[in-house]
């Protein structure tokens, strides 16, 4: 079965085409971070006109590289929640009216199931059940992966998304946005004791997260310093910052999976990129004998491989839509359109 996939939750619009949720024929990506990156983050509408502009294009560029036409289109999937309303739409909207020029089925895809299927195409292997970490921009959800159309939120933030704390740390470190990349550069070398950050904690909740007091801190250390004149150590600092994220991303998902008697993890999302959060998984998974699946750093952002991917699970469960299908900003992913 083929389909054709469209991701545009953010800033990235993509477009993909794949063949039986496994194999990617081809994954078109126009990314806007260096528009954004003018104004610290993502502007709304400007995300929103920049996807009207490359959407088509990217369509018509996956079917040339893919080597298929119009007519050997089986289905198109789409993302239409959560994200940022008016870029969601853009993409929706789009899909919408290829499937019916088409006459093909519509599927709806939540970003997060999106983000989790990055790694059945990086693993032909990996099968639910498994538990999973979902960090990006804008989430952080640890979750049940029962099955492929079957999930269920364990914990996740209360406030920032990991994603988001980086970016607002790197900011005030005069780092540019996205910034991941560039406070994983920063760290390099640094000490990660040199400054005691927050790790936040919900009681009654060993699941769920908090990032806003580390984020604060973080914001208050360089202000301080600042005002009174001192020098701060920005590779230590960073250093700190990732530990302290780590800290909290790593133990909460292990004591998930050891809860639900898996033996598998997987992480997904942009966060899953940092080499800190990597390397910590990978020897929290080996002491505990957990297998852990991490993407090739090219899944782990939004792309619209992994909406097809999962598009044709989703397919497979009897989940279609039809012109009526809206967008959502917000949407729990075992809350979605069945």
């Amino acid at each position: 079965m083929i389909i054709l996939s469209v991701e545009s939750s953010c800033d990235e619009t993509a477009v993909a085409v794949t063949r039986d949720g496994r194999e990617v024929l081809a994954d078109e990506i126009f990314s806007q971070a260096d528009l954004h990156a003018l104004y610290g983050g993502v502007v709304p509408e400007i995300a929103s006109r920049n996807h009207i502009r490359a959407v088509s294009r990217l369509a018509d560029a996956a079917l040339e590289h893919a080597g298929v036409t119009r007519k050997d289109i089986d289905a198109v999937a789409v993302t239409y929640a959560p994200g940022l309303i008016g870029a969601l739409l853009v993409g929706l909207n789009f899909a919408k009216g290829l499937a019916l020029a088409l006459n093909v089925p519509l599927i709806p895809v939540h970003h997060i199931r999106g983000h989790i299927a990055a790694n059945y195409i990086a693993f032909p292997e990996l099968e639910p059940p498994f538990c999973a970490l979902i960090v990006s921009g804008g989430n952080s959800i640890i979750a049940d992966v029962r099955g492929y159309t079957d999930i269920r939120i364990l914990g996740c933030s209360h406030d920032d998304a990991a994603g988001e704390c980086f970016d607002k740390a790197a900011r005030v470190l005069g780092l540019p946005y996205p910034g991941g990349r560039p406070m994983q550069e920063l760290a390099r070398g640094g000490d990660e004791n040199a400054y005691r950050l927050p790790v936040g904690h919900i009681d009654g909740h060993p699941y769920d997260m908090s990032f806003s007091g580390l984020k604060t801190a973080v914001v208050n250390l360089v202000h301080n310093a600042e005002q009174k004149g001192e020098t701060i150590d920005r590779s230590g600092l960073a250093a700190s910052f990732q530990k302290a994220v780590s800290d909290t991303l790593v133990p909460r998902t292990m004591d998930a999976v050891k809860a639900l008697g898996y033996d598998t993890v997987s992480i997904a999302g942009g966060v899953a990129a940092n080499a800190r959060v990597r390397e910590d998984f990978e020897k929290a998974c080996r002491k505990a004998g957990v297998r852990l699946y991490a993407p090739p750093l090219k899944l782990c952002g939004d792309n619209g491989a992994m909406i097809g991917c999962q598009g044709y699970y989703e397919y497979l469960a009897g989940v279609r839509a039809g012109q009526d299908l809206n967008a959502y900003a917000t949407m729990d992913v075992d809350d979605v359109i069945c």
